[in-house]
């Protein structure tokens, strides 16, 4: 079951990345020039940079949230796992919650680096090496100049606003599971 779980993880996470990374790139590019408007900066875009100006970072995308989920989804089903059996049932809502913040933000601890070579890919000027997409040398660059501590940079924030995330998504994911489990022994 793992690998079936892992492998519709990552199928998911390559097709999500289809509509994620466009608007990805234009907030982000938003965030760094606050005097353009959102539309202003999509049309700059699409005109000097063509389509795959939109889905620039598309690779490293990919290549930070496989490995997310990865880590993510097999790690709250074993907390939950855990959790059941030392309380000798299974868990409540709440506390697959409880599990799914803890998952997300340590998945957000260990893929940080890779979203900081995401980060820099998409914001590199246009024709510019890092720009290319190469996310090993887009690493390489960010360890030779900052070293550990650029390579982690952002890491407390990123895990916040994931274990936030998940506390609320597998949460909430796990309540309408219930319910619709419930609902379906109801039924005839």
């Amino acid at each position: 079951m793992p690998v079936k779980h892992m492998l519709a993880a990552s199928a998911g996470e390559v097709v999500a990345c289809l509509i994620r990374v466009p608007s990805e790139v234009v907030k982000q590019r938003a965030q760094v020039s606050a005097s353009s408007r959102t539309f202003h900066i999509f049309s700059n875009i699409l005109y000097t940079e063509g389509i795959q100006g939109l889905y620039r970072g598309y690779k490293s995308t990919v290549l930070r949230e496989i490995p997310f989920s990865l880590v993510q989804f097999p790690l709250w089903e074993s907390l939950k796992a855990l959790w059941s059996w030392r309380q000798d049932h299974v868990v409540d809502c709440w506390q697959s919650a409880v599990c799914g913040a803890f998952a997300g933000g340590f998945a957000a601890a260990v893929t940080t680096p890779l979203d900081v070579a995401k980060t820099r890919i998409m914001l590199a000027k246009a024709g510019s090496s890092t720009a290319s997409g190469n996310v090993l040398s887009a690493l390489h660059g960010v360890w030779r100049t900052h070293g550990l501590s650029g390579l982690f940079a952002g890491v407390f924030p990123r895990m916040a606003a994931i274990s936030l995330g998940g506390f609320i998504f597998l949460g909430a994911y796990e309540q309408t599971r219930s319910l619709l489990l419930e609902l379906g022994r109801e039924r005839p």
